[in-house]
């Protein structure tokens, strides 16, 4: 609440262009390079500070005669206990002198007071490193001294402060006139289909939610968005979007980028499908995103009293940044191949031994085909129960001998059985994300074109010499030279295989040998894993600057 008193400091005679105009347009106009707003005007003609040939008009839509004596006056202010107070709050200054600040307002904060948001805000922290914007001082509004545009609570970065009313006024001016340049950056669910884009789609006031913004095919206000992918995290996890605003509409950005079907992680009110799936997350990144991923990036305005452009560029905060981080610091995939009794199985089980996170396709495999198991139903409802056993379990002696016989088959059971298997498999990946790297034994991955669909990061190949694997191993496996000769011709050529690898592992010694080997491929996954990590925080650590430079060159081209 502000108490003011009555002193009358303009007065002014209506002229004969003045006839018929409205007593708060006279005095806006009159009193605009005096620093003065219009809704300062307002206030205090409301407030029975104005009068028309010495009595109060208490109206602003009062029409203007010819020869009308005016007056009114500032009130003088003083606050009262309900005016925000000067909070101590180091807030970090990019640009400053007398008639403007540029600052960066932290995620979690409040713009100015308001109902429901007792703060601290970011006008308490203004009052107190700058104590001559309290009205008192510098005239402006006592509630939101210097506040010319605001960003949501739980956004972060740059904000434009006017330091004096009438650099408020210009500013104010700036903005509203659509002549600022203002950038923000968001982290948005998946990636929007282009590359970049324009949005243009009026935004008003829910019609049943009141609390959110909406787009509205009727009633809403214009609100024109440009964005532009930066980057896409893997699998297409998430995106950082650059967002330029030509308008200010209330929740513009987060409204937008959910219209088009991508919106900001974090934002539980545009988009709480997407929010809650990912808090249901089975790693690290559910906690990475506890606010509206949104960052006020650049920004640049003229100046209120020189007329020169201030522009700055603001580095977004170290959980917008370790969200990009976490985005791209999952575990390393690995494949692995090799013949049909290469000792693929083998090195897994050194690999789980040495506490490591892996994944067996046959072992999937032997799990659909048992009893209760999705491929047994499937193979029992394509082939009725040609293939199945009493018990329900798939007859495995019977289907492969049906698929050494027919092609169509084979390929029936395959079509049928690889999906799942490979949809296990993505699983086990997502659950092992935090993870350095995590491994997967899957004898037709690249017979399958598994690794040119993205299931895994590297291949590592089992390299045996047939004497040891037609003979010792298939041995121990238990298997005949002839079902060992059907399952080679269902797969690459050795020689071809191995070519495909990222890294080749060699088992032509003893077992103590291939656990050197388990350890080199380990030794080699957690090297690829770290190089890519570093590799990205270098690229994120020099994004900012240049991502500001390229926004000045498209600037200046306007």
């Amino acid at each position: 609440m502000v108490e003011k008193k009555k002193e009358i400091l303009w007065k002014w005679t209506a002229g004969e262009s003045d006839r018929g105009m409205r007593l708060d347009k006279f005095w806006a106009g009159r009193l605009a390079d005096e620093g003065v707003s219009r809704g300062r005007v307002k206030t205090w003609i409301e407030d029975g500070l104005a009068t028309v040939n010495d009595a109060v008009v208490d109206k602003g839509k009062f029409k203007l005669s010819e020869g009308d004596v005016l007056a009114i006056g500032s009130g003088g202010t003083s606050l009262d206990e309900d005016a925000p107070q000067a909070v101590p709050g180091g807030l970090e200054v990019l640009f400053e002198d007398e008639h403007m600040l540029v600052v960066n307002k932290p995620a979690g904060v409040t713009t100015h007071p308001a109902p429901g948001e007792p703060g601290p805000t970011l006008v308490n922290f203004l009052l107190h490193q700058w104590p001559d914007m309290a009205a008192d001082v510098s005239g402006m509004d006592g509630q939101r001294p210097g506040i010319v545009h605001r960003l949501d609570k739980d956004t972060s970065g740059i904000m434009a402060v006017a330091r004096t009313e009438a650099a408020r006024l210009k500013l104010a001016s700036e903005f509203a006139g659509r002549r600022t340049h203002k950038v923000y950056l968001a982290i948005v669910h998946g990636c929007p289909e282009r590359g970049e884009g324009i949005i243009e789609a009026p935004v008003g006031r829910h019609q049943t939610q009141k609390t959110r913004m909406a787009v509205l095919e009727k009633g809403g206000r214009e609100a024109k968005s440009e964005y532009r992918v930066i980057w896409t995290g893997p699998r297409g996890l998430a995106s950082l979007v650059a967002v330029r605003i030509f308008t200010g509409r209330t929740h513009q950005i987060r409204v937008h980028m959910a219209h088009i079907g991508h919106p900001l992680l974090g934002d539980a009110v545009y988009g709480p499908r997407e929010n809650a799936e990912w808090a249901r997350r089975p790693d690290s990144l559910a906690g990475l995103a506890p606010r509206q991923m949104l960052h006020a990036f650049y920004l640049s305005v003229t100046h209120p009293d020189t007329g020169e452009p201030v522009t700055r560029w603001l580095e977004p905060p170290e959980d917008f940044r370790r969200l990009l981080a976490g985005l791209t610091r999952e575990c390393l995939r690995v494949g692995i191949v090799g013949m049909p009794g290469s000792g693929k199985s083998a090195l897994l089980g050194m690999l789980r031994d040495m506490g490591l996170p892996c994944f067996s396709a046959d072992e999937v495999v032997a799990g659909l085909y048992g009893p209760d198991g999705d491929g047994a139903a499937m193979i029992r409802q394509r082939f009725g129960g040609r293939f199945t056993r009493e018990d329900g379990a798939v007859d495995k002696p019977a289907l492969f001998a049906a698929m050494q016989e027919s092609g169509g088959v084979r390929r029936d059971v395959m079509d049928m059985v690889h999906p799942m298997v490979r949809h296990a498999c993505e699983e086990f990946f997502k659950v092992h994300r935090d993870e350095p790297a995590a491994y997967a034994e899957i004898p037709l991955l690249l017979e399958g074109g598994w690794q040119e669909g993205d299931l895994v990061d590297m291949v590592a190949g089992v390299a045996c010499p047939d004497a040891k694997r037609t003979g010792e191993l298939r041995e121990k496996r238990g298997l005949d030279r002839e079902t060992m000769a059907v399952f080679d011709s269902w797969q690459w050529p050795e020689d071809r295989k191995l070519a495909a690898c990222d890294l080749v592992l060699d088992n032509t010694g003893t077992l103590d040998d291939l656990a050197g080997e388990a350890r080199r491929l380990r030794d080699h996954a957690t090297g690829v894993y770290t190089a890519r990590n570093q590799a990205f925080s270098e690229w994120l650590a020099d994004l900012w600057s240049g991502l500001a430079g390229e926004i000045d060159v498209r600037r200046a081209a306007e």
